[in-house]
């Protein structure tokens, strides 16, 4: 299985990261999770800077992708040449976007007829686009998903897993990141949030 992580300039760390270490819990299945950005390197909303693992252009071959969140999405949506180069097919892909990442799905039209949860910040600019937004972490209809604020970035690494592999592997995943003597609460959150859309 080959997941990108799109993640642009301006990223938020938590819903790039978090999501990179949950999908890379999965071992020896042949999985390969990459950050695919439009430049060589991004800087996130705090200074942190990476280097891409993959370009927009392998978007299209990948099996999922998770479009990531970050303080310049709007600016990304604005930029014509950025958006043509981001390809995706819901009916061969599993396709999640975090936060600011559902305006994104919102203007490639991946939305349609599909609500959509995410953030207070960005919650104007999705329903402006003609897009409902639910007022809940996690939504999905088919191969498209969407999570709203930071911390439910495990919900859509886990329903990816689950999407892609089983929900046996995506409680694997989570009980290696939950907090230790909580792992049962925190895999039962998550199977609650994400089994109605499996």
């Amino acid at each position: 299985m080959n997941i990108s992580i799109l993640t642009f300039d301006g990223f938020n760390e938590l819903d790039s990261f978090i999501a990179l270490g949950i999908l890379n819990r999965v071992k020896n299945k042949g999985w390969k999770v990459s950050i695919a950005s439009p430049t060589k390197q991004v800087k996130s909303m705090n200074g942190v800077v990476i280097e891409r693992q993959a370009s927009l252009e392998s978007l299209s071959s990948a099996d999922a992708v998770i479009i990531g969140s970050g303080i310049k999405t709007r600016e990304v949506v604005a930029d014509a040449s950025i958006m043509a180069q981001i390809q995706l097919d819901p009916s061969r892909q599993v396709i999640g976007a975090q936060c600011s990442g559902a305006l994104i799905l919102a203007k490639l039209g991946l939305l349609d007829d599909v609500p959509a949860c995410t953030d207070i910040t960005t919650l104007p600019w999705v329903k402006e686009a003609g897009v409902e937004v639910l007022n809940q972490a996690f939504f999905a209809k088919g191969n498209v998903a969407t999570a709203g604020g930071c911390l439910a970035s495990h919900y859509l690494a886990a329903w990816v897993i689950a999407r892609l592999d089983s929900i046996e592997e995506a409680k694997n995943a989570i009980d290696y990141v939950a907090p230790v003597g909580e792992n049962e609460e925190y895999v039962n959150r998550v199977v609650h949030n994400i089994a109605p859309y499996l």
